[in-house]
């Protein structure tokens, strides 16, 4: 049943892209018709600590982005980052303290990289809810970088945000947002990942992002 539904998922973000050359409806004239944009913390992220500590994620997020009209935009999404514990620890299980503990850490790292969809729906003035749907190749490594073995999963995530435009022609933005993730067909752990992984859920609640990004 999951399997099936990330699948009507996914046709159905790119039937949106379907609409950019409809023969039935005129095209709505926008401002810009393309934007890039990324999240805000990659920049801060590396300003703050090294590339290479235990805690980071080192992670890259870009996404390239068509609107459609004045209330739809699609997209393509690209992210690679490398976890050192399980993703699926939530705030109320106590994640900040585990993190300074590293208790639940991997005895290694995971790395997962893919290329996406995106569907945004602008729903009042500046209000706005995204889908995105990221198919991820995994590779497993050890501390020193050996590899381990290698997975797949498809990685789902629902934002609500706010789009704030800045500029004299608005060519900049930045949409402070909260979202949710979830993933499944997450398989062929090694060892001593696998234990971590099935201890905690498949999904994450309520996390706070700011993404800043230019029209063109």
């Amino acid at each position: 049943m999951k399997s099936l539904l990330t699948i009507l998922l996914f046709f159905c973000t790119l039937s949106a892209f379907a609409q950019v050359n409809s023969p039935v409806e005129k095209e709505t004239e926008v401002a810009h018709k393309y934007r890039v944009s990324f999240p805000y913390f990659i920049v801060t992220d590396q300003i703050g600590e090294s590339w290479k500590d235990r805690q980071n994620t080192q992670m890259i997020e870009l996404h390239v982005k068509r609107n459609l009209d004045n209330k739809n935009i699609v997209g393509v999404k690209f992210a690679t980052w490398r976890l050192f514990q399980p993703m699926g620890i939530t705030w109320w299980d106590g994640l900040l303290d585990k993190l300074e503990t590293e208790s639940e850490f991997y005895p290694g790292y995971l790395r997962e990289t893919g290329i996406g969809v995106s569907y945004q729906r602008m729903l009042w003035k500046g209000l706005f809810a995204t889908v995105e749907v990221l198919p991820q190749f995994q590779t497993y490594t050890d501390l020193d970088g050996n590899k381990l073995g290698n997975g797949f999963k498809v990685y789902n995530s629902y934002h609500l945000g706010y789009h704030i435009s800045i500029g004299k022609k608005k060519r900049f933005f930045i949409e402070p947002q909260v979202h949710s993730q979830h993933w499944m067909f997450d398989n062929n752990s090694p060892d001593g990942f696998k234990e971590l992984d099935d201890k905690w859920r498949n999904y994450f609640l309520f996390e706070p992002n700011i993404y800043i990004g230019v029209n063109f």
